[in-house]
């Protein structure tokens, strides 16, 4: 266990709080954190009695409503038995006198994680599959029936993107460290160009990519979906907006997107393919106004990155190097939105 692991989690806490609250556990703990996870810091748990993961909120003073692990918890305990692949949760701890704050704990899943949506690792023929399956997946998600699984209040009633336009504000201006013209733009536009509301109210994920996402060891299935920080009830669109967003990004390790890749040469699904082949599952006719779902994910992004940038300044996030790095993103993606605002 790394000094700085050790800095973010008192296992010692952890081992008492699951000996007395987790059936079958047993410590000794072995402690490994993720390099993922900026929002949440996560680790996986090694011990007599199995692996395990544990996902908590970081320390330090927090934007309101941000870092909900409740809120994570409970989405993927819902999900249990559905046709959305999720990790089995085994329980939620809210006393922050334990550790310092709110955590929960859940299944190790084993599988492989793809960071490049261009799979170089995978040969051309089995590249198209995985992005079908994110597809399908994706399209599950929007299909759950949010009054049967008791998740019909996990959002608020009302137009989605109007109350999501107006949160994202607030939480850029809230995490603000310098001025960024293109960012005050962006949401000036979304905020007088918000589509009328058409009645479609599921489960969204809010941050689903393909690095989010737990693969079968050799199938392109997906065994559990990661990061659920953001879903609520709300709008799918942005989800599919969400997924065309990343794959606008300048390809590489650091875009992690499509941008200028011959995506048929290289087995690829397109971006037309993708939105037809989730209007397929869902039985929809297309997709309208699909800029304005574009422009609404790169701003989301850039103030995701700016509230990284934020806490690494004030000393509190999960990577401070790392954090700095995605921060200075932040007008990238700005400049990118307003590009998708002139589609609309």
């Amino acid at each position: 266990m790394s000094a700085n692991a050790a800095a973010q989690l008192d296992t010692d806490a952890v081992e008492t709080y699951l000996t007395a609250n987790l059936p079958g556990f047993t410590g000794p703990i072995e402690l490994h954190k993720f390099s993922v996870g900026q929002s949440n810091p996560t680790f996986r748990l090694t011990t007599p009695s199995g692996e395990y993961v544990l996902r908590r909120k970081p320390p330090g003073v927090l934007l309101k409503s941000a870092h909900a692990v409740d809120r994570e918890f409970r989405v993927q305990k819902a999900l249990a038995g559905t046709d959305v692949p999720v990790a089995n949760m085994h329980l939620l701890c809210e006393d922050d006198d334990v550790i310092g704050s709110a955590f929960y704990v859940m299944e190790n899943v084993t599988g492989r994680r793809f960071d490049d949506p261009s799979l170089p690792e995978l040969d051309k023929p089995d590249r198209r599959p995985v992005h079908d399956e994110m597809c399908r997946v994706l399209s599950a998600i929007h299909s759950v029936d949010i009054n049967a699984v008791g998740l019909s209040d996990y959002g608020p009633p009302g137009n989605y993107f109007e109350r999501q336009v107006g949160r994202w504000s607030k939480q850029y201006e809230a995490s603000k460290t310098d001025n960024i013209p293109e960012m005050e733009e962006l949401s000036q536009w979304l905020q007088t160009n918000i589509p009328a509301d058409d009645g479609q109210r599921t489960l969204v994920h809010g941050d689903y990519r393909i690095d989010n996402l737990l693969w079968h060891p050799s199938e392109p299935r997906v065994l559990a979906i990661l990061d659920w920080e953001l879903s609520t009830i709300g709008h799918p669109f942005a989800d599919v907006g969400a997924v065309l967003m990343q794959w606008a990004m300048p390809p590489g390790t650091e875009g992690r997107g499509l941008a200028g890749i011959d995506r048929t040469a290289k087995g690829l699904i397109t971006d037309t393919e993708f939105v037809e082949s989730y209007c397929r599952h869902r039985g929809l006719p297309g997709i309208d106004k699909l800029g304005f779902y574009l422009a609404f994910n790169f701003f989301r992004m850039g103030g995701i990155l700016q509230g990284v940038l934020k806490r690494a300044l004030d000393g509190n996030a999960s990577n401070p190097e790392r954090a700095k790095k995605l921060g200075g993103f932040v007008p990238l993606f700005a400049n990118a939105g307003l590009q998708a605002a002139k589609t609309v």
